[in-house]
């Protein structure tokens, strides 16, 4: 068995983390006992920072505190449509940072979207060390499919802050797949339909049964998922309050936290029912004395017409990459149902209706993600594992031309590493220089294009327009780094980029982050184990006082009992007194005292 490496599915509403186990992957429980914990993160009053469950049961009363769908803001530029989305709808506060990126502001404290990320994937590297007993340092991490590079750069320096080495980013669909395929020794094509908390992708891939995964086709859109079918139920509860009291329940962030809280829970509720009640009393109050309550029944149906728009617009996208990939949906073998929201009968019936067949119950929605990336890791690190992986680009690249007209050179759905080359000539007369500006998006769409990196080749010959040559290649290797060259045939002059992702994040800033996280663990681990000791003094501290009253009537007329007595009291004075300073070793000391006072009590009381 090669070195251990945990497999992460970071979700935008829950995340989860796998393991190859020898009895093939398994997801790790956290210590509450579930196998999946809230994408939740905030700062308390004392600036401690929590996590997950913890961090959602407090959210109501911390609510500008305490940060939710992080993932839908990383590696997104501040003046992106979909941060001004967030920016107008979240319950807390997002700003703008020092590199046009996103910083969201807890307690007075600007945090990067990548380092609130590392909190979340601190959080599963701490519940599989906590499982394995050693330290972790391994991991590959999922993202959607169709992630830009910069928002896969955020997720890999949100590893590196978290103390993790990211040896691969594997996309979700992909690594569903490999959840799928593992140890069934199949020969299909299957569609992985994977609507998240936050995204949505779909991938249409080849197994064989030799162990090769090859996606033919992904798309998707990062900024659709279960937070936009929440914000459909918060407007009608909205609206409809509005209609009956006047009052816009968005004006209070504690009610909107209490009306995320409501949305998410009706939503769940009505997969298994056809109506439920959203009941939120003292909502809000109009005066000192006129507190005001939220009561409606919502139904299926009514959740169903809402986000109607939502479900056909992923069906859409199916239909478009599956025009992509060349397939009829007949070719299509199985279709695999990824992400919480496909637990609605509405997404299951558009999915099963588009395809012309049932999905497949093959895997668990919540799990199959970590699972394949848990496979993926422990293949990458043992060589006797025969697994092929073959990913495509999910964008176009190329470059701008004269006129603003987007020259591709890769198209989208690209299996990678691959390289691509064109040959280009001047657009004016004497021109000796040109500037190659490098591309990435939807060669259809001038709204999705990116620029990623930009050089000038100078020393061009003068000559009329178009009769220099200019040869431009691309190259993705198989970590997906893009290479451009661009080369005068003429002279031979050639001139070069390696394309370099970005987060909106520094050298020295990542480091710094990376020093507050390791502090923060020391501080977490040093805190768990003071509760832990204090916890076991505490108990045996109370078992032996009940045993007092006893053990004082048994040796009353002995002096040797009743120096045992003052000396037990004397040990629960110094334990508590340890407990009081948080002195860990002396309490632990204390603890081995206790325990023998406690035994020796038990036996007196026994004996009689």
């Amino acid at each position: 068995m090669g070195e251990k490496v945990i497999g992460i599915d970071l979700g935008t509403t829950n995340s989860c983390v796998a393991i190859m186990g020898e009895k093939g992957p398994e997801v790790i429980e956290n210590k509450g006992g579930y196998k999946t914990t809230p994408s939740m993160v905030a700062i308390t009053e004392t600036n401690r920072r929590i996590v997950g469950h913890i961090a959602k049961n407090q959210a109501v009363t911390n609510a500008e505190n305490t940060v939710y769908a992080a993932k839908r803001l990383i590696g997104r530029k501040w003046n992106s449509p979909q941060v001004k989305n967030a920016v107008a709808t979240s319950s807390y506060k997002i700003v703008e940072g020092p590199h046009r990126d996103v910083r969201i502001v807890l307690r007075d404290k600007d945090y990067s979207v990548p380092e609130i990320s590392a909190m979340i994937l601190q959080e599963m590297k701490v519940i599989a060390e906590d499982l394995l007993g050693e330290p972790v340092k391994k991991a590959v991490i999922t993202v959607p499919a169709y992630f830009n590079d910069n928002q896969r750069q955020g997720t890999k320096d949100a590893g590196e802050i978290a103390g993790l080495e990211v040896i691969r980013i594997i996309n979700e669909p992909t690594a569903a797949a490999l959840s799928y395929g593992y140890g069934r020794n199949v020969d299909k094509t299957v569609a992985v339909y994977d609507l998240g908390g936050g995204t949505f992708d779909i991938s249409i891939l080849e197994i064989a049964e030799n162990g090769v995964f090859r996606v033919i086709a992904t798309a998707g859109d990062t900024f659709l998922g279960g937070e936009d079918f929440d914000a459909r139920i918060i407007d009608w509860l909205v609206q409809g309050f509005k209609q009956e009291h006047g009052l816009d329940l968005r004006q209070d962030r504690m009610a909107l936290q209490r009306l995320k809280i409501a949305a998410e829970k009706a939503k769940c509720e009505l997969s298994g029912v056809k109506e439920t009640e959203v009941n939120l009393p003292f909502i809000i109050s109009r005066g000192p004395n006129e507190p005001l309550h939220l009561q409606r029944t919502l139904t299926r149906q009514t959740i169903e017409e809402l986000a109607s728009d939502l479900v056909e617009r992923t069906v859409e996208i199916c239909r478009q990459t599956l025009e992509d990939a060349k397939l009829e949906k007949t070719e299509v073998d199985d279709v695999i149902l990824v992400g919480g929201m496909t637990r609605m009968p509405k997404v299951q019936a558009a999915v099963a209706d588009f395809f012309g067949r049932e999905p497949s119950r093959g895997v668990h929605p919540d799990e199959a993600v970590a699972l394949g990336a848990a496979i993926q890791g422990s293949a990458l690190v043992d060589d006797g594992k025969e697994m092929i992986l073959l990913d495509v680009t999910p964008h176009a690249l190329g470059i701008m031309t004269f006129g603003n007209v987007f020259e591709e050179l890769i198209p989208a759905n690209t299996t990678v590493p691959t390289h691509r080359t064109k040959i280009f000539t001047t657009s004016r007369d004497n021109q000796t220089a040109v500037k190659i500006l490098v591309m990435q998006g939807d060669s259809e769409n001038d709204d999705h294009k990116e620029l990623l990196g930009e050089f000038i080749l100078t020393g061009l010959r003068r000559a009329p327009k178009g009769q220099i040559e200019i040869e431009v290649t691309f190259e993705i290797n198989a970590d997906g780094i893009v290479s451009v060259r661009a080369k005068d045939l003429e002279t031979g002059l050639e001139q070069s980029i390696q394309v370099t992702a970005t987060s909106g994040l520094t050298r020295d800033e990542i480091n710094d982050m990376i020093a507050n996280a390791n502090d923060d663990l020391v501080d977490r681990r040093a805190s768990e184990e003071f509760l832990a000791a204090k916890q076991d003094a505490e108990k045996l501290i109370a078992e032996i006082e009940k045993l007092f009253p006893q053990v004082e009537e048994i040796v009353k007329t002995s002096d040797f009992g009743r120096d045992a007595i003052d000396k037990a009291r004397g040990i629960i004075d110094k334990a508590k007194a340890a407990i009081e300073r948080r002195d860990v070793p002396a309490i632990k000391e204390q603890v081995d005292g206790l325990s023998r006072t406690h035994r020796m009590f038990k036996g007196v009381v026994q004996k009689t």
